[in-house]
């Protein structure tokens, strides 16, 4: 593959930018400024794709079985419009993925990841400084109308000053878990660079003192184990790369029964668990979101309720069905979960062994891979996909494109080897 050019590079920093900094465009020039933005780039990376001259069959079959349910799921959707609307935004996504994942090499990847991921950090940072130094209030969106300021959830707000008050920050995305897995992709990228001997070592060590720092202005449960989940994984799969085909396999069922293991003691000892990092026994609302969506899927279990991608808060059942002190949630908060809800069991299966293939195939390229970048493609699913336990975020924006872009990336590279 030929070195890209500055133009495909700007492309792939911005995309990577707006997918996990999207609330940052909404927030600043409405969902319209959001959706010309995206409209805008899309064409340019659809351009670059037909240059690229795209082989169909670098699209994995398990990628396109999903996509086809979400566009059949359309015919028995409960709000048909709604689900093409979804469908399109899906196919959005995956689609600035595609292209990620065919023009670039890893490296070139996880420089425009790392670029991306600083600028947002920055600005971030920058923001709530600003906001707690010179505004000194609580600031909201733009291009949202909100008669009764007394009444407004803390939820609604942009910005809750809280950078010198030790409350959790929430930058320029306005969420500080989101904020927080910018910060978990920002540090993968910058320690991937590093030990590919690529940038300067001070460059590296700000990256990752900033991605640490934010880390620990958000303290967001949920990416805090989704970073030790990574960490720890990593350094098996490194250790597992060092060694022999049999105690390889060794390892990697080892990987397996410590984290059922792992997984079935924190299921055990949550309570706790989550009183030592101060979190609520009901997962911050979570049980109870858990428990409304779960009752809606099972009405319609086997083909769900159809296709959405992001709730829309308009249409029924998702105006009222996670409605929590004032505030109307639109995720399950859970990856899986949404998956039942949207495409039944058949979304399960069929996405499960999407993830579940891919998985497989990023821990045959963790092994076998250059030294430079074999982890990368392990510790960005892995991050996701632990992050997807607890958010939906996973089928959205910089969670699917991740997970279709190492998807792609890793069964390239198998046909690469042969």
């Amino acid at each position: 593959m030929t070195p890209a050019s500055p133009y495909r590079l700007f492309l792939a920093t911005f995309g990577f930018f707006t997918l996990a900094a999207g609330d940052f465009w909404r927030y600043l020039l409405s969902w319209w400024g959001w959706g010309a933005i995206v409209a805008v780039f899309l064409t340019l990376a659809i351009v670059e794709l037909v240059r690229s001259r795209l082989e169909v069959r670098r699209i994995p079959l398990l990628l396109g079985a999903t996509l086809a349910l979400m566009v059949l799921s359309v015919i028995w959707s409960a709000y048909r419009v709604e689900s093409v609307l979804g469908v399109v935004a899906t196919l959005v996504t995956t689609t600035f993925a595609v292209f990620l994942a065919t023009c670039f090499t890893w490296a070139e990847l996880v420089d425009a990841l790392a670029r991306a991921m600083r600028v947002a950090l920055g600005l971030s940072l920058l923001f709530e400084f600003v906001v707690s130094v010179f505004v000194r209030d609580k600031v909201l969106p733009l291009w949202v109308d909100y008669s009764d300021l007394d009444k407004i959830p803390n939820a609604f707000y942009w910005s809750r000053d809280l950078l010198f008050e030790g409350g959790r920050i929430q930058g320029i995305v306005g969420n500080a878990n989101i904020l927080a897995m910018i910060a978990l992709l920002a540090l993968i990228a910058e320690v991937a660079r590093r030990v590919a001997g690529r940038g300067s070592w001070f460059g590296s060590i700000v990256g990752v003192a900033v991605a640490l720092g934010t880390l620990a202005l958000t303290r967001s449960t949920t990416v805090l184990v989704a970073a030790l989940a990574v960490a720890v994984v990593v350094v098996v799969a490194w250790l597992a790369r060092r060694a022999s085909g049999g105690r390889r396999l060794g390892i990697a069922l080892a990987l397996v029964v410590g984290t059922g293991a792992a997984a079935a003691l924190a299921v055990v000892f949550r309570a706790p668990l989550l009183a030592l990092v101060g979190r609520s026994s009901d997962l911050t609302n979570r049980l109870d979101i858990w428990a409304a969506v779960t009752d809606l899927a099972l009405q319609r279990p086997v083909a769900g309720w159809g296709w959405i991608s992001y709730w829309a808060p308009w249409v029924a059942p998702f105006d009222d069905l996670a409605v929590i002190k004032g505030v109307t949630y639109l995720q399950a908060h859970n990856a899986w979960l949404d998956v039942f809800l949207q495409l039944g069991i058949l979304g399960l299966v069929v996405v499960g062994l999407l993830v579940v293939t891919t998985l497989v195939r990023s821990w045959v390229y963790a092994m076998d891979g250059p030294r430079t970048d074999a982890l990368v493609p392990f510790a960005l699913l892995l991050a996701i996909l632990v992050q997807g336990l607890a958010e939906s975020r996973l089928l959205i924006e910089i969670g699917w494109a991740l997970l279709v872009l190492v998807s792609i990336r890793t069964a390239t590279n198998r046909w690469q080897r042969r």
